[in-house]
């Protein structure tokens, strides 16, 4: 990672993707400011977490409404800043955010509240046992451009609610839908030091890992999770990484081609393919396949590709020209290596520099780039198999495990298939939309990384477990203290028999005989 002497305070431009246009311009944050933000956010979060978490509930209660009453301006920003259709900033960004915050109010006080831990073993039923759930501190959170506001919002829900304090640094393509969210959260009651954001390029979220931040959340690219997760282990700081997918879509020999063909145009082209989730991999029957493909290209030749704030638009434009390289490079490495361009495969180019035609591939196979590397954009390559077990090896060929799908009309089938792939999730007749989904956990296996977001889990996320023991005993001295000798040691070895070696009925009748003689040895 880079150190303070490589970082320069500099002005961040965002621009509209679709448009060239410069939206605004924000100051790079650099390492003075990072660490007197950290500073700052420690200082403050004592007393929010003294607040107590119904209070913290009731601050993201008025969130949610503010978001409700704003989200025509969220999702215009969103659209103007990241290029994604309207539509897809009302259902993909706004919703998901307004849902994740109805199960943080109906669900974080009973994952997060104190519970008491029941003690099985006999020799313990003189103790009382709670778990307490005590918030982390300081939580940095380095967010993506392609949803700007619904990770990094989800996150930064799930660690205030638990009674943390977060710094953000959102990506420096999309700076000012992060600062739209810390607008929404001050309205709704979140003090100013507890919730900061920090624009700024690589440089920026750089320090931040350095810094005295007590947990990281990251969401980008693997060779930066890597290097991060090196970092932070110098210092054992724990970390959430979602590093991406390649996600399979299966598509069984019993499937409705119709339904199947729609699912894996949208999930390829959603967000300009610019997803985590997206149908990067798709598996066809041999069966099926000619008509799969085939139907698959004639529905993605009739999108209609535009700017997101045009109604009509299906497809806008990618973030960057740098991404639509990306796209160019595997496309033209499939089309060497004998794949089939059956669909777009070219930049589109009167609508402007960071537009490229959506693209289905045929007849691919992992020797090709675009099956094993994130492409990140608007392609589906579309390959077959012979049988269900070659399906499965197919998908599981990767070193990501984010999401995959299945598609079959028997469900049951579509689920034994789920239990054998590689992912942190897995879709029967579906995909995608998991992450819309605020009860289940997201995040992955392999080098898609560590931990997840969302649900009970993306709160546990959030907290640091403590157990507290007290004896209800205090004044009575315990039997397995020091005064070691013959006695003791037959009726340990005793106990242990009794506790462990007979039947239920049998063995608790003797087990408190054999407890209650070593209490009163020490009487």
């Amino acid at each position: 990672m880079a150190t303070d002497v490589q970082i320069a305070v500099s002005r961040l431009a965002s621009v509209n993707p679709a448009t060239g246009e410069v939206l605004g311009e924000l100051d790079c944050a650099g390492p003075t400011e990072v660490r007197a933000a950290v500073a700052r956010a420690r200082a403050a979060q004592p007393d929010w977490n003294a607040c107590g978490i119904r209070n913290r509930v009731q601050v993201l209660r008025r969130f949610q409404q503010n978001l409700l009453a704003s989200k025509t301006d969220i999702a215009r920003r969103i659209t103007q800043e990241a290029g994604k259709p309207y539509v897809e900033a009302l259902l993909t960004e706004v919703l998901v955010v307004l849902d994740n915050a109805r199960f943080l109010i109906e669900n974080a006080f009973a994952v997060l509240r104190e519970e008491k831990l029941p003690h099985g073993n006999l020799a313990h039923k003189t103790k009382s046992g709670r778990i307490l759930h005590e918030p982390y501190g300081v939580i940095g959170i380095i967010s993506p451009w392609n949803y700007p506001f619904s990770i990094p919002a989800t996150e930064t829900m799930a660690a205030l609610v638990a009674g943390n304090a977060v710094i953000l640094k959102p990506s420096e393509l999309t700076p000012l839908i992060a600062m739209e969210l810390q607008s929404l959260l001050r309205q709704s009651g979140v003090p100013d030091d507890i919730f900061q954001v920090l624009p700024g390029e690589g440089a920026t979220g750089s320090a931040l890992v350095n810094s005295e931040i007590d947990k990281l959340v990251f969401t980008g690219s693997v060779a930066t999770g890597r290097r991060i997760a090196q970092v932070a282990a110098e210092r054992l700081l724990p970390v959430v990484l979602e590093l991406g997918g390649k996600d399979p879509m299966l598509v069984l020999d019993d499937a409705d081609v119709d339904v199947a063909s729609s699912a894996a145009v949208w999930g390829a082209f959603v967000n300009c393919g610019q997803t985590c989730l997206s149908v990067e991999r798709c598996y066809v029957h041999a069966s099926l396949y000619p008509a799969f493909v085939e139907a698959c290209a004639e529905k993605t030749r009739k999108l209609r590709v535009g700017n997101g704030m045009e109604a009509s638009t299906e497809v806008g434009p990618m973030i960057h020209e740098r991404q639509v390289r990306i796209v160019e490079t595997d496309v033209e490495d499939a089309r060497q290596r004998g794949a089939r361009v059956v669909a777009g495969g070219t930049r589109l180019r009167d609508l402007g520099p960071t537009f490229y035609a959506p693209t289905v591939l045929a007849d691919v196979d992992h020797g090709m780039r675009v099956m094993r590397e994130e492409t990140f954009g608007p392609v589906l390559p579309i390959a077959r198999f012979a049988d269900d077990d070659e399906a499965v090896r197919l998908a599981n060929e990767s070193e990501y495990g984010l999401a995959a799908s299945i598609w079959t009309r028997d469900r049951a089938r579509g689920e034994r298939l789920a239990r054998r792939i590689q992912a942190g999730t897995v879709m029967v007749n579906d995909t995608v939309s998991c992450f819309s989904i605020s009860e289940a956990p997201h995040g992955g296996v392999k080098s898609t990384g560590l931990g997840r977001t969302h649900g009970r889990w993306g709160l546990e996320e959030m907290v640091r477990v403590k157990y507290v023991d007290s004896d209800l005993l205090p004044r009575i001295k315990k039997p397995w203290w020091f005064g070691y000798g013959s006695g003791l040691t037959r009726e340990m070895e005793g106990l242990m028999g009794l506790l462990y070696a007979r039947p239920l009925r049998e063995k608790m009748k003797a087990a408190v005989r054999a407890v209650g003689a070593l209490w009163r040895r020490k009487l």
